[in-house]
């Protein structure tokens, strides 16, 4: 089930906060995204983005403005998740995000007590981000053919794809307890690496990395033992985020074999504090990714009409550094490449549908990533492994500054951003990280 359009997605509403008219925000009334926040003394709670402003959902039932709407959506809004909210469906979710949007129209049917709509919301900027959703488990696909034939053909220049690839969407079970939110310094992590003698030695990475990703939550969940079919699995998804999965390649490098990613993944994750809904991302649905003459049709239980003709989504994603230079500086961070979520192999809905085919019972609130997202051209490669070649091609920054890897003090940021001609253009909000130098036993290194 792929959302519909309807008045939410109106390009000609007028929203009452001014600043959600400014062509450069991320979050006009066409998106209404869900985070948590917290402001001044207040705990953390469930907000609403709109301009650069806040909407706070406790304070709207409080002052009545979402009467009418059913007690598990005026119980869930309160909370300081969205884990509830994700649990309710995309029925009532609909419900709520229709609410908001009359609240918010200036002069619309349900703007008539204007004092208490400006008296829940609150400055963006004076608010602090909270991680939005208490993540269970956690799984990170390789959905990006691109990407897994550039790394493959480092490694394997015969053979850079395995023969599984393009039959199967490839992932893992990631590290829940380490993803943070937005602006969280990460740490540069210790493990083996790997020398030219016998044995590794053990210290602070030497090639980390970021990773260009998309995650998607999952509202709904699935009963232990019942598959979600193509048809079924959109509607088990809340909504989107970015994802950086930082990497220690060298770290990675020695442990993954022959069990695949550990300790080189899971020192932090970082995702953006606003999570996008799949209904305010209705208008920028396009046909799944096509595929190679030659490459497999997808086995039955990974095919659907619809799936083919609306399961990719135009989603332009960019990222950016700022070096501790740039910043003491005063100097913008620099882009480093561009990327489309229409790079992907496997649709989101390839993704659930796969994850539960065995029975695996998903949960709201659980978090899967796409995997790096890369393109075919250099400009759009997703993360320095691929960007430098394993370090061979150093990029010059406009500063002077030359980058194989992260050094510390670097500032990663991710952007993203659905257009559609005819549509409101609709953004992400920042997913952003610097690292810090490594510790051993509480020490630097």
């Amino acid at each position: 089930m792929i959302c519909d359009l309807n008045e939410t997605h109106d390009p000609t509403l007028k929203c009452s906060v001014e600043s959600a008219h400014d062509p450069q925000t991320d979050f006009p009334i066409q998106n209404l995204p869900f985070g948590v926040f917290s402001y001044g003394n207040n705990a953390p709670r469930i907000g609403v983005a709109i301009g650069n402003r806040i909407l706070d959902l406790r304070e709207c039932r409080k002052r009545g403005l979402l009467d009418g709407l059913p007690p598990g959506i005026l119980e869930a809004s309160a909370a300081d998740s969205l884990n509830g909210l994700m649990a309710l469906g995309p029925e009532l979710q609909s419900q709520l995000r229709r609410k908001i949007s009359h609240r918010l129209q200036a002069g619309g049917k349900l703007y008539s007590n204007a004092g208490q709509i400006d008296a829940a919301l609150v400055p963006m900027d004076a608010c602090a981000a909270i991680l939005p959703v208490r993540i269970g488990d956690y799984t990170d696909f390789y959905a990006s053919i691109y990407h897994a034939r550039n790394v493959g053909s480092m490694f394997r220049p015969d053979a850079p794809l395995f023969p599984n690839y393009r039959h199967v969407p490839v992932g893992y079970h990631a590290r829940a307890s380490s993803v943070v939110v937005t602006g969280t310094p990460v740490r540069r992590p210790c493990g083996q690496l790997q020398n030219t003698g016998s044995a590794p030695d053990f210290g602070p990475s030497c090639l980390l990395d970021y990773e260009l990703e998309v995650g998607a939550f999952i509202g709904r969940g699935n009963p232990l033992g019942e598959p979600i079919p193509m048809r079924d699995a959109e509607s088990h998804l809340f909504g989107l985020c970015l994802v950086n999965d930082w990497s220690a390649r060298d770290i990675q490098k020695w442990e993954y074999q022959p069990l695949g990613p550990f300790l080189g993944k899971s020192f932090a994750t970082t995702i953006s504090p606003w999570i996008i809904t799949m209904e305010a991302l209705a208008p920028y649905r396009v046909p799944a990714p096509g595929r190679d003459p030659g490459d497999p049709v997808p086995l039955p239980y990974l095919s659907s009409v619809e799936n083919s003709m609306m399961g990719g989504i135009e989603l332009g994603l960019e990222v950016l550094i700022r070096t501790e230079k740039m910043r003491s500086g005063s100097l913008p961070p620099s882009l480093l490449s561009c990327s489309s979520l229409t790079n992907l192999y496997w649709t989101l809905a390839q993704l659930v549908t796969h994850h539960a085919s065995n029975g695996c019972n998903l949960r709201p609130g659980d978090l899967l990533a796409s995997g790096t997202v890369s393109g075919a051209a250099k400009s759009s490669r997703g993360c320095l492994l691929e960007l430098t070649w394993q370090g061979q091609e150093p990029i010059l920054l406009p500063d002077g500054e030359v980058r194989r890897f992260l050094e510390d003090g670097d500032e990663v940021i991710f952007r993203a951003r659905a257009e559609r001609k005819g549509f409101a253009s609709i953004g992400f909000g920042e997913c952003s990280g610097a690292i810090s130098e490594a510790t051993r036993q509480g020490k630097p290194v």
